[in-house]
C-alpha cells in the first residue's frame, strides 16, 4: 500500500493507486458515484479537486469491501454506516440483512429464501419470479416484456442463473436507450450460432460410449467460448471501420458499468453521471437508432 502523503491527504489518482490492487474494477467514475450517493464525502479543495483523509480512504475501502464479500446493496451500507457501523467491523448474527451470507457462506435463514443475493444461492439453484426481480434490479414490466421477446429461459415457474443475466445486461442496456425490442436481432443470432455448435456436436452424441454426452457437453462449452471469443473480434473489427475504435482500456469493464450503470441509470458516457433532462434526452437520441433495426 502506498504511504501517506506528507501533506495529509490524497487525491482522486492516489486513492486509486492505493485500492487497485485490492478492487481491481475501482474507477473514478465509481468513486464519484458513490460520493454522488452520500456513502463518502471527501473534503474539496478551493479549486475543485477532491481531498481525500486517511479517514476517507479507509471508508471507501469499507464499502467496496462490503459489496464484494458481502454482497451487500449499496442501500444496506449506506444504512450501516449511518448508524454507527465503523470501517473494517464485521456485521454480529443479528446485524445481517435477510439477504445477507453468513460466514459459512449461507443466508442467514437459509437456502430458497426470497431475497438472498447470488453469493446465498448453491450453484445451479433456481430463483423465483421475485427473486429475479430484486436480484436483476428490475421491474415487474421489464421482466414481462423481456419475456414477451422470448429473451428469458425458463423452467416451469423458476429462473436459472442465464435469465439472470440476461436481465441484468437488458437493464443496464435501457441506460443507452437499447430496449427489449432491439435485442431480438442478438437472440436470432445466438440461435443461429447454436444451430452450428449442434451441428457440430451431434456426431459425438451418436456415439455409443458411455462418456459420449460428457465429452459432447465439454466440445459445445468450447465451441460457444470460442464463437465469443470471434464474436468479439469482429465486433471490435467492425467498429474500427466505423471509426469507433477505443485505445485498449479505454472503456470501462463490465463490473464497472455494473456499478456505474445499474445503481444509476443517470451516468453519462465519459464516465460522469448526468441527472433529469440530461440524463433522459441522450438515451431517447440512442434509441431512436435502433427503430429501423427492431421493425
Amino acid at each position: 500500500m502506498s504511504a501517506q502523503p506528507v501533506r495529509g491527504y490524497l487525491g482522486i489518482s492516489e486513492v486509486l493507486g492505493q485500492l487497485r490492487a485490492e478492487f481491481p474494477d475501482i474507477s473514478v467514475s465509481k468513486i464519484r458515484f458513490l460520493e454522488t450517493e452520500g456513502l463518502i464525502a471527501p473534503a474539496r479543495a478551493p479549486s475543485g479537486y477532491r481531498r481525500f483523509a486517511a479517514a476517507d480512504v479507509e471508508r471507501l475501502r469499507h464499502i467496496l469491501t462490503a459489496q464484494r464479500d458481502q454482497y451487500l446493496p449499496l442501500r444496506v451500507i449506506k444504512e450501516r454506516l449511518g448508524r454507527g457501523d465503523q470501517p473494517g467491523q464485521s456485521p454480529g448474527p443479528g446485524d445481517r440483512a435477510p439477504g445477507d451470507r453468513a460466514p459459512g457462506g449461507h443466508g442467514a435463514a437459509g437456502h430458497g429464501a426470497a431475497g438472498h443475493g447470488a453469493g446465498d444461492r448453491a450453484p445451479g439453484q433456481l430463483l423465483t419470479r421475485r427473486e429475479l426481480l430484486d436480484e436483476a434490479g428490475i421491474s415487474e414490466p421489464q421482466l414481462t416484456e423481456l419475456e414477451s421477446f422470448g429473451l428469458l429461459r425458463k423452467s416451469g415457474r423458476l429462473y436459472g442463473e442465464d435469465a439472470l443475466e440476461v436481465a441484468r445486461t437488458a437493464a443496464l442496456l435501457t441506460a443507452y436507450g437499447v430496449e427489449p425490442r432491439h435485442l431480438r436481432t442478438v437472440k436470432a443470432a445466438v440461435e443461429r450460432e447454436t444451430t452450428l455448435i449442434e451441428h457440430v456436436v451431434a456426431p459425438i452424441l451418436k456415439q455409443r460410449s458411455a462418456g459420449a454426452r460428457d465429452l459432447a457437453g465439454r466440445t459445445a462449452a468450447e465451441l460457444a467460448t470460442l464463437a465469443m471469443r470471434l464474436h468479439r473480434a469482429l465486433i471490435d473489427g467492425a467498429l474500427a471501420e466505423a471509426g469507433l475504435a477505443q485505445a485498449p482500456g479505454a472503456g470501462r469493464t463490465a463490473a464497472e458499468l455494473d456499478a456505474d450503470l445499474r445503481a444509476d441509470p443517470g451516468t453519462d458516457r465519459n464516465g460522469g453521471l448526468v441527472r433529469g433532462d440530461q440524463a433522459r434526452h441522450p438515451r431517447r437520441e440512442v434509441g431512436r437508432g435502433f427503430e429501423g433495426a427492431s421493425a
